[in-house]
């Protein structure tokens, strides 16, 4: 499969260096004497069984795992092997991955034209994958997704796309990697561009649609979710759980974290944080850490943990400004501080920064940093405790577009929206999801 295009190295001018991968893209050290050696040894590696390599194979990084495809005929058909991916889905390692978009540009009015301005039917979405152990990026296509789709969130190796125009939202499920797409039905109430929180489990899919109900077609409030839920025990739940949101909640970031069976998003004005708990159906309101002098807040998921991470600044105290992590503790209202960054690394933050504010995307033991109206991005490690500026996405950047339209450019920013993502060759939930294409409209 010719989803990967092949990692760009690059220079940095940061004086936090990056270290190098030794290792080719099929993880082995490259060795120029390989043919002479009696490791390679036709006799031996020929007479390995197939349950064996297949394991093997398996446990491989979804890049080297579609270059090996190109071996033998029995290896591009893997992938079509039943037998092969319910190994692959017990023994493959999780990958804390990230996957980006670029963002499109905020629009004005409510309801969009359908027409096409520029006269052409040019469309094209793209992802960026980023591999945060080897500071690599790729470029994935996302030929099904139609106009007028935008990525929301993602869980369980699929990426969650909404419709773009006012009303009943349409959502579609879908895996990159093997080019699989899945509608669900649409919601139940109207809404302009509402947050959306999607978690994805080997045996239920639990999806909350929140805020931005259209009361007119020129007004929008936040006053209601959503829910829908699929479970392999034949319990479905198709968004006909509703609840109200809390009074004065305003949901600015437009997207949701998931962590132990809930949904977090950023309220703002003044900042605090609201809960969803997709069991009882129920919202609350978490009072956030330094909340009077936070800038840029943003949730993620760390390690299994709720984790705010912010810009601090005091300016009638002494307190020097600084870049730092909260984690929620257990009780569910009490936060820790856990991570500062250094400040040698903040002055150099703060002066690419210079005030435009970031956005954070975390997934396991990685964070990663992205600001604003600029290529420049951190990563940070919580099991190193290592920061790290990673190199910009080389498919964004001024010297690479190639987009083939110029309405392409003029709908789409610089600026990259980023999700955790655990790149999988197959999601057990398919099956499910499946039984639902057949009432619904398909997008194709």
């Amino acid at each position: 499969m010719e989803a990967f295009h092949a990692p760009i190295s690059f220079h940095f001018p940061y004086a936090f260096p990056i270290p190098t991968p030794t290792t080719n893209f099929l993880g082995t050290t490259p060795n120029p004497s390989i043919n002479g050696s009696p490791w390679m040894d036709t006799r031996i590696w020929s007479r390995l069984p197939h349950r064996l390599i297949d394991r093997i194979i398996a446990f491989l990084p979804p890049p080297a795992f579609f270059r090996a495809r190109a071996v033998c005929k029995r290896f591009y058909a893997l992938l079509y092997s039943s037998t092969f991916l319910e190994l692959y889905l017990q023994v493959s390692p999780r990958r804390h991955w990230f996957i980006f978009f670029r963002q499109k540009i905020p629009r004005n009015n409510i309801y969009k034209n359908n027409s096409n301005a520029s006269g052409t039917s040019d469309h094209r979405v793209e992802g960026y994958l980023f591999d945060p152990d080897n500071l690599s990026w790729f470029r994935l296509s996302f030929a099904l997704i139609p106009q007028g789709f935008s990525p929301v969130s993602s869980s369980g190796g699929l990426i969650c796309f909404v419709s773009d125009e006012a009303g009943s939202k349409n959502i579609l499920l879908c895996n990159p990697l093997v080019g699989s797409m899945i509608p669900l039905p649409p919601t139940l109430r109207p809404r302009l561009f509402p947050s959306i929180g999607l978690t994805i489990t080997n045996s239920s899919i639990d999806l909350a649609v929140a805020g931005d109900d259209l009361i007119s077609p020129y007004a929008v409030k936040n006053l209601t979710t959503e829910s829908f839920h699929i479970d392999g025990n034949g319990f479905y739940s198709i968004w006909g759980t509703t609840s109200s949101l809390p009074r004065l909640c305003s949901f600015e970031s437009g997207k949701m974290v998931h962590v132990e069976g809930r949904f977090y998003c950023m309220n703002f004005s003044p900042f605090s944080v609201l809960s969803y708990d997709v069991a009882t159906n129920n919202w609350c309101k978490i009072q956030a850490p330094m909340r009077r002098f936070l800038r840029s807040p943003c949730l993620v998921e760390g390690n299994g943990r709720l984790v705010l991470v912010a810009a601090v600044e005091k300016s009638k105290l002494n307190v020097p400004r600084s870049l730092r992590l909260w984690a929620l503790q257990d009780c569910g209202t009490m936060w820790v501080e856990i991570e500062r960054m250094p400040q040698q690394l903040y002055v150099q933050f703060a002066e690419v920064e210079n005030g435009q504010g970031f956005n954070c995307v975390g997934h396991g033991q990685f964070v990663v940093i992205i600001i604003k109206n600029s290529d420049k991005a951190l990563l940070f490690d919580f099991c190193k405790k290592r920061w790290l500026w990673i190199p910009p996405c080389p498919f964004v950047g001024n010297n690479n577009l190639d987009y083939g339209a110029s309405n392409y450019r003029s709908e789409f920013g610089g600026e990259l929206q980023g999700f955790g993502y655990d790149p999988r060759l197959a999601a057990p939930i398919s099956a499910l999801l499946d039984q639902l294409t057949l009432p619904f409209q398909s997008f194709n």
